[in-house]
């Protein structure tokens, strides 16, 4: 055989061997997009929602190669005319998020005032021993309140520093990657520390008094994700996220809840929980925010949440430097304005909402 048809070959067996595996790759992303319709709370059914954006990143560049190497055969065009069916759609879920869509949240119409609150929430990641960094990042936030999750009692000793000038405290120090530590210059009423759903899992409830005089109900959570080296089930997590979706629609004060979730900002729990609790997502219409996996940048999700009652606007949201952890910091600050309430809509919620977040609240 010559050179030319060795090469000739060689070049038919590569040219194959990519086909097949664009081929099997685009299988593998069509049904990484349809297992989240499976409403099941197993890990293998859950975790398939955090990746849309490198489901939709692969999806593009999937289409865009096979166009340049598919041989016309019918399977592989019936492929190729499902991704672009999946890359619609997965579109259709990221624009929400993104500035093409209309914005959740107004602009706070004053810079500053007696009705701000301004939040840092960060996972520090139990293992991290840059505790200076995280004191440059409060001063860089200057926040109001400060929630810090994954802390145990070496984390509460480094924090003690900042005690003068956050006198208020509710702390909750554990060994378990669960422990929170919540300080405020802002007075805090009537505070306390529960374990709503599982015995060493907390989280706070507690009335903010702005300079106003305004109170405002927090409510700080941390739930486990749903992988198996943590719990290999999604139950307790919605559990406790749609509790308190559900302590703070029946607030009669304004709402904010904040906290590592565990769970992306678009998949169907977190969508559950804004139509029960009302509570808007200041990341809709301005960006992902993604704030973990703040060492590995393909694999990046929204998983640090801060959502406010109809009563707020927003003044700023912003993704802060890593600080040695896994996960991004988020400092976000809002505007008690009551008038806001009346042009802001709360997520539009059904009867089959309610249901499934009453079944799900039901599960043990």
């Amino acid at each position: 055989m010559s050179n030319k048809n060795t090469h000739l070959c060689a070049s038919n067996t590569s040219t194959l061997l990519i086909n097949d595996l664009l081929f099997y790759i685009g299988i593998f992303l069509i049904l990484a997009t349809a297992i989240p319709f499976i409403r099941h709370d197993f890990w293998i059914f859950r975790v398939f929602e955090y990746p849309r954006l490198q489901k939709l990143f692969l999806n593009a560049l999937i289409i865009a190669l096979s166009l340049w190497f598919f041989p016309p055969s019918l399977s592989e065009r019936l492929i190729l005319g499902l991704l672009v069916i999946n890359l619609i759609y997965l579109l259709y879920l990221v624009l929400p998020f993104t500035r093409f869509s209309r914005k959740q949240i107004l602009k706070s119409r004053h810079p500053a005032g007696k009705n701000n609150i301004k939040l840092l929430i960060a996972n520090v990641y139990q293992e991290n021993r840059q505790s200076d960094a995280y004191h440059k990042l409060i001063g860089e936030c200057d926040p109001d309140l400060i929630l810090l999750v994954e802390t145990n009692q070496w984390w509460a000793d480094q924090m003690d520093p900042i005690s003068e000038a956050y006198p208020h405290q509710l702390r909750a120090p554990l060994e378990n990657t669960y422990g929170m530590l919540l300080y405020s210059r802002l007075e805090l009423v009537g505070g306390s520390i529960n374990y709503l759903v599982e015995d060493d899992i907390p989280s706070i409830e507690v009335n903010v008094k702005l300079l106003s005089g305004q109170l405002v109900k927090l409510h700080c959570l941390h739930p486990q994700p749903p992988v198996p080296q943590e719990n290999p089930r999604s139950t307790e997590r919605d559990k406790e996220i749609l509790l308190i979706a559900k302590k703070a629609k029946n607030s009669k004060i304004p709402v904010l809840v904040a906290g590592d979730l565990n769970d992306v900002a678009w998949s169907y729990t977190t969508e559950l929980f804004g139509k029960i609790s009302g509570l808007l997502d200041p990341r809709r219409g301005r960006g992902f925010f993604n704030s973990f996996n703040a060492k590995y940048f393909f694999l990046r999700f929204p998983l640090d949440h801060i959502f406010c009652s109809t009563d707020f606007t927003l003044s700023t949201i912003k993704r802060m430097n890593s600080c040695g952890s896994d996960h991004f910091p988020m400092c976000v600050e809002f505007q008690y304005d009551p008038q806001a309430e009346v042009v802001q809509e709360e997520p539009e919620v059904t009867e089959e909402d309610f249901e499934l977040a009453e079944e799900k609240m039901s599960k043990v």
